[in-house]
């Protein structure tokens, strides 16, 4: 896709990582994570990418009762803000460090009907689609092609568009195999995901690398975790590409300062107007993805 002057700007608000304990502003409940999706929203966000967690541990859930009350508690606030809904939850694979046939606790394995039901309920207009398996920390990400084949099948089903997120040039290929079989209608969505361990690393000559593998007539957009988020938001510009921040990916402004949701969005948008961008609203972005506004 060519340049635009304007582009689409995600915040990830929370995450499933292990993050609560470095910095209080985590969002955990559901009323915080729904908080911070309204608080990105009047940063200049158009989209929200939401994960949930267990009110008690703070630790990754996907319990659909979380995602529901997080859904209804953005609608009612009366901000438009897409919402994005993972699905990545649910393929979490801890081994024994001394028996790798032995699974340990934290091992999370559901089936894909499973890592979806809250997608089917709730029907935001976006999800999205972890596209492979791979090591992540001490775990093992397990999302089998034909666990994915039946993930987006599910998507398809109920009209709700799939970000398809790519850690590396394999998952590209996975993700083209789900076009190519008719699983993903439209103008498909990358996500390109850098600078996690043991994926692709955040460097320039990554991103563009992969975003010349991608379909001619996909979008995209692309992140970077820690202090390499603020450089990718403009290499990913630059590249004629699309944006996130978040909570999820960075937790500072600038060393030694905690941020927060909006500021990061604020200074994502800062950056952007900066080289010559816009951002998109939320009804810009959902018109040009061609989603089913669903409220």
């Amino acid at each position: 896709m060519p340049m635009r002057d304007k582009v689409i700007l995600t915040c990830a608000v929370t995450g499933a990582g292990d993050t609560v304990g470095k910095h209080p502003g985590v969002p955990v409940t559901p009323a915080q994570v729904a908080a911070a999706c309204v608080e990105a929203a009047k940063a200049g966000a158009a989209i929200a990418h939401v994960h949930v967690r267990d009110p008690k541990t703070g630790q990754g859930a996907r319990d659909p009762a979380l995602f529901r009350e997080v859904v209804a508690r953005v609608r009612d606030s009366g901000t438009d803000i897409v919402l994005n809904l993972t699905a990545g939850m649910g393929g979490n694979l801890l081994l024994d460090a001394d028996d790798p046939s032995r699974m340990i606790a934290g091992t999370d394995l559901a089936t894909p009907a499973a890592r979806m039901r809250h997608v089917e309920e709730l029907l935001p207009e976006m999800c999205t689609l972890d596209c492979g398996s791979m090591n992540f920390g001490d775990a093992v990400v397990v999302n089998r092609v034909r666990d994915l084949e039946r993930m987006a099948a599910i998507a398809k089903r109920v009209g709700v568009k799939p970000e398809l997120e790519v850690f590396d040039f394999g998952q590209i290929e996975i993700a083209k195999h789900l076009i190519a079989a008719g699983l993903v209608p439209g103008r498909p969505l990358f996500q390109l995901c850098l600078g996690i361990s043991w994926g692709a690393p955040a460097t320039t000559e990554s991103m563009a690398a992969m975003k010349a593998a991608l379909p001619p007539d996909a979008d995209w957009a692309a992140f970077a975790i820690s202090r390499n988020e603020f450089p990718m938001v403009a290499q990913a510009a630059l590249l004629g590409g699309n944006c996130r921040v978040g909570l999820e990916d960075n937790l500072y402004l600038g060393k030694g300062r905690l941020a927060t949701n909006g500021e990061l969005v604020e200074r994502a948008v800062t950056i952007l107007e900066s080289i010559g961008f816009g951002v998109m609203t939320p009804a810009e972005a959902r018109g040009h993805l061609e989603l089913q506004k669903r409220w």
